[in-house]
């Protein structure tokens, strides 16, 4: 009998399986209880139908008779009701009682009394996570369990199973011929060869020995360079059959990425790695088996700021498929930077092509949560990591509401606080489209190192077909049949007829289907680079009001979450015009088109650090060089010494925000100091490695700006910054900028 009693809110029992998911839902309710309510829970077993119970539906009508209601829950599913003087949480197995405990609880931590009756289960039996290594396996699973996750990480599945956690283990497909300890190492990995076959046989029975409810294995093969059934001219469906048959006598499954692809030819016309999930497996369809599931990331190149939905759901019939989600901002800021992904997650959940009547399916993120406090690195992340849960659970609910529950949860209920944040959030994602890369040409960043500053050469040029083949004229991928890669022609034909024609097509898509001229007016009457010009300075200055925003909740937060926050929030505020201006910079350059509102290019405020008088300093040029500002920084002539830069000032006498460039590199921590008339204004360190990412050299990664606010200058005052080099940092200076009130250059 799986049940547990509160007693009148303050008590837990455990019925039939010590250590399952039903004590653990008691336990939490216990926990929780006497956090929220300062009220001291204890257990019970099989006490009176008056009492609050949690446990599974079967055992509560054993022992209780049948509910007041007609419940109907599916698997994982659970039922809550706080009507009259008791409370029910019930599910159809152990895990749906868990889920169901950790949604009362989230009412009451939301100050939400009120009489509820209700069922709820999951929108699709399958949502996993996908991470890396790390040590805190128990807490990490309170967590994937008190979202409705139902597989993760971890390599003690006895730690992850009381809340009813299951593991599964990515693999590498060539691991036969690796040489693992205590398995025979053969010559080949060939998925038909027969001592294959048996070789993975084996290690799967020799895994459910151990852990018999593991729930299946994870693989990426023949992407980037790994190994393969394509290694052997095997198909893709023979390489994942291979894992499905060891599996399949012990209920596991297999999660069979579809990220696979190949470098390309730019020259051609018509390669499109776009095209490179549907070419792999819509041939297959059919072919896998059933306990495979495709994972297919939400678009067809990487987890871009915005990517047209993935054609590939609408071309697996008799497949089953999952969608993988992103949660780590691994384009779009690396957690220093604030943006909500569900806003982004929705436009794909949303979209309509063609739904097939699978038994298996759902969800996939990749979370890769570490051992910082916050989990993900910044206390506004976690955001997207809840919102996942609660979206994999049920697709439909409302993501603002979604932060907005977060943000009682994780900041308290007041308003302001509750409002400033969500608002904040739900800015995040257009500030930063916006500010990088838009009309659909991608998010711009550096693809082939970092993933984190801008480097819009990055995106041509190579192999790796995240192609934006823009020119002197021209810019964006022809994707139509009629001109270009064929790609829009790999969907239903509704959706197909609408991405051919430039005139159906949505413009925040634009120039992932069309190749257009610099001057193609938009339905705004703007031409696309004057909406470039425009949309990047939009995101900047968006970008400037979130740490204005958190300020105003001084005092409403604790010291610690708001002071590591608003470090965060600033240095947003600064690199986000480190964007804008690599980003309009570099298309001014290669276009030669201006800005009708003059201002790239255009920046009266500015100093250029090698325009000043430089003493131990030397000037050099910056590579990619839309990175830095008149395309050079200054640096100290040797590390092991330091230099200066000095102008006497032509602005109007006034006060001023005073904004330094400068670039912050791991391996050293220059430190600077601002002077006026020999006078030592405020002192900072290039100390971000500390706090943010690692970078070591001078471009749009490694680029900051800091600002002083505040600060008051005469007209023909002395100016000067004193860099001191440490280490393999050479007190690298750009710009400084005199800002008055209200301005942003």
């Amino acid at each position: 009998m799986r049940l547990i009693s509160l007693l009148a809110l303050c008590g837990l029992a455990l019925a039939e399986t010590d250590g399952g998911p039903v004590l653990t839902a008691g336990l939490e309710l216990q926990q929780g209880i006497q956090s929220i309510l300062g009220r001291t829970c204890q257990l019970a077993n099989n006490t009176s139908r008056e009492s609050n119970i949690v446990g599974t539906l079967d055992a509560c009508v054993d022992t209780y008779g049948p509910l007041d209601h007609n419940v109907h829950l599916m698997e994982d599913g659970f039922w809550l009701s706080t009507e009259g003087d008791t409370v029910q949480i019930l599910g159809p197995n152990e895990r749906g009682a868990l889920y169901g405990a950790s949604e009362y609880l989230s009412m009451l931590a939301q100050g939400n009394f009120s009489s509820v009756a209700y069922a709820s289960s999951p929108n699709a039996n399958i949502r996993w996570v996908n991470q890396c290594d790390l040590t805190r396996a128990t807490q990490h699973t309170r967590l994937l369990a008190s979202v409705g996750i139902n597989d993760g990480l971890g390599r003690i599945a006895d730690v992850m199973r009381p809340y009813g956690v299951q593991i599964g283990i990515s693999l590498y497909f060539s691991s036969p011929t690796s040489g693992i300890q205590g398995q025979a190492n053969l010559t080949t990995f060939d998925p038909l060869d027969s001592g294959v076959v048996t070789w993975w046989s084996n290690v799967t029975d020799q895994l459910y020995d151990r852990i018999p409810d593991m729930a299946g294995y994870l693989v990426k093969a023949n992407s980037e360079g790994q190994p393969g059934p394509l290694t052997y001219n095997r198909t893709l469906a023979e390489g994942a059959n291979l894992f499905a048959k060891a599996l399949q006598p012990h209920g596991g499954i297999v999660m069979f990425r579809a990220f696979v692809y190949n470098q390309l030819n730019e020259s051609v016309w018509t390669a499109d790695r776009a095209n490179a999930a549907v070419d792999f497996f819509k041939p297959l369809d059919g072919e896998f088996d059933d306990n495979v599931v495709v994972q297919i990331k939400y678009g067809p190149i990487d987890f871009q700021v915005r990517e047209a939905t993935s054609p590939l759901f609408a071309n697996l019939y008799d497949t089953s498929t999952a969608i993988e989600l992103q949660v780590p901002q691994e384009y779009l800021g690396q957690q220093t930077y604030l943006v909500y992904l569900p806003p982004l997650w929705d436009t794909v959940l949303g979209f309509d092509m063609r739904v097939f009547n699978r038994s298996l399916g759902g969800y996939a993120a990749v979370v890769n949560v570490g051992t910082n406090q916050t989990w993900l690195g910044s206390h506004l992340s976690m955001a997207n990591f809840y919102a996942y849960g609660r979206l994999a659970w049920d697709p439909l609910e409302n993501t603002a509401k979604i932060h907005k529950n977060w943000t009682r949860l994780t900041f308290g209920l007041d308003q302001e606080v509750v409002n400033t944040i969500t608002n904040m959030a739900l800015e995040s994602w257009p500030a930063y489209e916006n500010y990088s890369g838009n009309l659909g040409v991608q998010t711009l960043t550096d693809i082939l190192y970092t993933h984190f500053g801008p480097n819009p050469q990055s995106q041509d040029n190579d192999g790796w077909g995240q192609w934006t083949r823009a020119d002197h004229d021209t810019i964006g991928m022809d994707r139509t049949v009629a001109n270009g890669t064929g790609f829009s022609g790999t969907y239903p034909p509704e959706i197909a007829t609408m991405y051919e024609d430039i005139e159906t097509t949505p413009e925040n898509l634009l120039l992932w289907f069309h190749h257009v001229n610099y001057t193609q007016q938009l339905k705004s009457g703007k031409t696309v680079i004057q909406h470039f010009y425009d949309a990047h300075y939009s995101g900047a200055e968006t970008a400037q009001t979130f740490a204005k925003q958190w300020q105003t909740l001084d005092g409403k937060l604790d010291s610690q979450r708001f002071e590591e926050q608003i470090y965060r929030l600033k240095y947003q505020a600064g690199h986000s015009i480190v964007w804008r201006d690599a980003i309009c910079d570099f298309y001014h350059n290669i276009s030669g088109i201006y800005d009708v509102s003059n201002r790239v290019g255009n920046h009266p405020y500015r100093i250029e650090a090698e325009s000043m008088t430089l003493n131990g300093y030397k000037t050099c040029a910056v590579s990619p060089f839309e990175t830095a500002s008149n395309y050079h920084a200054v640096v100290v002539s040797d590390n092991t010494t330091a230099g200066s830069v000095s102008t006497v000032l032509r602005f109007p006498s006034d006060v001023y925000d005073i904004g330094v460039n400068f670039y912050d590199l791991y391996g050293g921590k220059s430190k600077y100091e601002i002077l006026i008339n020999n006078k030592t204004m405020v002192r900072w360190t290039g100390d971000s490695e500390d706090y943010l990412s690692h970078t070591p050299s001078i471009y749009g990664h490694s680029a900051r700006r800091i600002t002083f606010e505040g600060l008051g200058i005469q007209t023909g005052d002395v100016f000067e910054i004193i860099g001191a080099a440490d280490g393999i940092e050479p007190a690298p200076l750009n710009y400084v900028v005199f800002l008055p009130s209200g301005v942003l250059d």
